[in-house]
């Protein structure tokens, strides 16, 4: 079987750490034997390539030096500072649109899947229509976001769901978006963890510190206050407004200095104004900016942390979290959730089960959680095994993989 995937971002070299729940899904997808070929478009001027034997078609839509609608950054973020970057939308999708047939032609996959739909599925869509090749279209929630501010979108989703075979959506939120729009079947598509190898045991909230590998090879957690007598709260992720890092730094105003630290991992357009924020926060848990990590310290930071938290909030343009994989990666490395439940995260925590849920922009319910795990190991330990319950019933690649590859058996029959 042979499947032609296509997207506005794929790795553009070996180390290049874009989309790298794509990358492991198509990792999969080849184990299990389906043919991939990718098509993306060009970026500054790159050509076609090979990433993990995988071949990457690139499509050009501008001179070398304006190819920067995609990749590093989202294109409507992209779009909000440059304004100008919209005049390549029409060049891309056209310029998109004849690299497809192109390349239909030539290797006729026999199913097209094609991620974020606006603009992909009008660059799927002439080839599906020539080939007769069945069309699977992929949300992944940012584009039906795009409705509320652009309402001209509305029609043309509406459309191209219309023309598809099959849709796939990454969260139950997601398809409550699609299903909005049209009534239509929606298979439920997660992703897994992109994490190799670092899977640590679900230990308890004592044991869940760091980890050292033992000579048999299985990571062990050691006692937390070997290391740092205070209860490390870790967040990571772009410092955007959906992720409601606001709120952790006020929630640092309800926890004892003592015993709490709070870690924000990453960079983002909001980096300098969170700092300010955090230095006017004089009592409470200290806040420590890491900035941008070597994978080296990242994973240091997982194995030293006693919880991992996401305060995402629906930003004022509506967008919001539509899955969460870092919450999947997190639990994997053996870490309690603190989440708001808000967009897809109640997919992956299911309050009191696998995580705990409070309000979006609610900073004494999230210092309440951080206090109930820190004043009680049973809790976490609960947490941690219900965490590994819910991976293994929804978010192994193997069980994401079979399901996808039945509806693409499906849509040959």
């Amino acid at each position: 079987m042979k499947v032609l995937v296509i997207g506005s971002v794929y790795p553009r070299f070996q180390e290049d750490a874009e989309v790298p729940w794509l990358r492991t899904s198509i990792a999969h997808l080849k184990k299990a034997g389906v043919e991939i070929q990718v098509l993306a478009p060009a970026y500054k001027g790159l050509k076609s390539h090979d990433i993990d034997g995988t071949h990457v078609n690139r499509f050009r839509y501008a001179p070398a030096s304006w190819e920067i609608l995609t990749h590093e950054e989202g294109a409507p973020s992209k779009i909000a500072s440059k304004p100008w970057l919209q005049l390549l939308a029409i060049p891309y999708i056209i310029n998109g649109f004849f690299q497809c047939i192109r390349i239909c032609r030539k290797w006729r996959p026999d199913v097209i899947h094609a991620h974020w739909p606006f603009p992909h599925a009008y660059i799927a869509l002439g080839a599906a229509k020539l080939f007769k090749i069945p069309l699977v279209l992929n949300f992944h929630g940012a584009e039906l976001l795009l409705i509320r501010k652009k309402k001209w979108v509305k029609p043309l989703l509406k459309f191209a769901i219309g023309q598809a075979q099959a849709i796939f959506a990454n969260s139950s939120f997601t398809a409550g978006k699609i299903k909005a729009l049209r009534n239509v079947d929606v298979e439920w598509s997660p992703y897994g963890t992109t994490l190799e190898g670092a899977s640590l045991p679900l230990a308890s909230a004592a044991d869940a510190a760091s980890a050292t590998p033992s000579s048999g090879g299985t990571p062990q957690r050691p006692e937390p206050h070997a290391i740092n007598n205070k209860f490390k709260i870790l967040f990571v992720g772009r410092h955007i407004e959906r992720k409601g890092i606001c709120y952790l730094i006020e929630a640092a105003k309800y926890l004892p200095r003592d015993k709490f630290e709070i870690r924000i991992v990453g960079v983002g357009d909001l980096t300098e104004q969170l700092k300010q924020q955090a230095a006017a926060v004089n009592d409470g848990a200290e806040i420590i900016f890491t900035g941008k990590l070597s994978p080296e310290d990242l994973a240091n930071e997982y194995k030293t942390a006693n919880v991992f938290t996401l305060p995402a909030i629906v930003d004022h343009k509506g967008d919001t979290e539509g899955l969460g994989v870092v919450l999947i990666e997190a639990m994997e490395l053996g870490l309690p959730i603190v989440a708001s439940n808000v967009g897809g995260i109640p997919d992956v925590v299911v309050d009191g089960e696998s995580g705990i849920l409070v309000p979006e922009k609610d900073p004494a319910a999230l210092a309440d959680a951080f206090k109930r795990l820190e004043a009680d190991p049973t809790l976490i330990q609960k947490l941690l095994a219900g965490a590994r319950n819910r991976i293994d019933k929804c978010f192994t690649w193997d069980g994401i993989i079979e399901r996808q590859v039945e509806v693409y058996k499906r849509l040959q029959q």
